[in-house]
C-alpha cells in the first residue's frame, strides 16, 4: 500500500466494448484504503463496467489503473489469480453453486486457495454465524430465500478477508429490511479494515453508513466534479 493510503487509483481510464463508443470515459479518481464508497448513477451509466475493472474481469481500453499500489494494466496474466484473491466480489445475481450446500459455497474460496478441509470448519462456521445463517449450513441455494442467498454470497466473498470488497447492486433483489441488514454487514466488515465499494440505486440506504462517500457515474463519466456529492448527510438517530 502506498504511504498515502490509496488503494485504488484511476487516471484517464476509458473502456470500450468492440468498436462502439466508450462505455467509460476519462475516469480519474482515487479511493482511500479503509474507506466505504457508494457507486451511484442511472441505469446504463456504466456502474457494472467500472466494478468489472476493479475486480479485474476487464482491462481498460486506455489509461492507468493502480490497485494496492500496482499497475494492473501492465501486470502479467500469471499474477492475476493471486492478485484477485485480495478482492472479494458480491455479484447481483449471486452466482452460487446450486448443487453445493451453503457451507460448501462459503468454503469454496478457501478450498481453491488450498486450505485443508480440517482447517475449514472454524472459519466457515464463524462466517455463517456472522451473516445469520448458522442454522442453514446444509441447505442448498434453491431452498434459500433471496435474502439468504445474498448473505451466502457475501459470506463467500469475505471468507478470505479481502482487502477490497466490490458489491454490484447487492440490495436489488431483497426487501427494504433485508437491504438495511446487508448494508450493516458491509459496514461491519469495513470497520474491520476492508475497503468497501457498493454499487446501488437505493439512495435511501446511503445515510445508513455515516461517513461513507459517493462516487456518481453519469453516461460513463464521473459526475459532480466539484465533489459536493461525496459527503452525504450523516444519519441522525430518532
Amino acid at each position: 500500500m502506498s504511504a498515502g493510503g490509496t488503494i485504488v487509483q484511476f487516471d484517464n481510464v476509458g473502456l470500450r466494448y468492440g468498436t462502439g463508443a466508450e462505455t467509460l470515459s476519462d475516469l480519474s479518481f482515487s479511493l482511500k484504503s479503509g474507506g466505504f464508497y457508494f457507486l451511484t448513477g442511472p441505469s446504463g451509466a456504466g456502474k457494472t463496467s467500472l466494478l468489472k475493472l476493479l475486480y479485474l474481469a476487464l482491462r481498460p481500453s486506455r489509461g492507468v489503473i493502480r490497485l494496492f499500489d500496482e499497475d494492473i494494466v501492465t501486470m502479467a496474466r500469471g499474477r492475476m489469480p493471486g492478485f484477485r484473491r485480495r478482492i472479494g466480489v458480491v455479484f447481483q445475481e449471486f452466482r452460487l453453486v446450486s448443487h453445493l450446500s451453503t457451507y460448501d459455497n462459503v468454503a469454496l474460496p478457501l478450498r481453491v486457495a488450498g486450505v485443508a478441509d480440517d482447517d475449514l470448519e472454524t472459519p466457515v462456521r464463524e462466517m455463517l454465524a456472522w451473516v445469520g445463517l448458522a442454522d442453514r449450513a446444509s441447505a442448498r441455494p434453491p431452498t434459500l430465500s433471496g435474502g439468504e442467498q445474498q448473505r451466502v454470497a457475501i459470506a463467500r466473498a469475505v471468507i478470505g478477508r479481502p482487502e477490497l470488497l466490490v458489491a454490484d447492486e447487492p440490495t436489488g433483489n431483497v426487501d427494504p429490511d433485508m437491504a438495511r441488514r446487508l448494508i450493516f454487514l458491509f459496514d461491519s466488515l469495513n470497520r474491520l479494515g476492508t475497503t468497501v465499494i457498493v454499487a446501488t440505486h437505493d439512495l435511501h440506504l446511503i445515510p445508513e453508513v455515516p461517513g461513507a462517500e459517493i462516487l456518481r457515474l453519469d453516461r460513463g463519466q464521473i459526475a459532480d466534479p466539484t465533489g459536493a456529492l461525496r459527503h452525504p448527510p450523516r444519519k441522525v438517530d430518532a
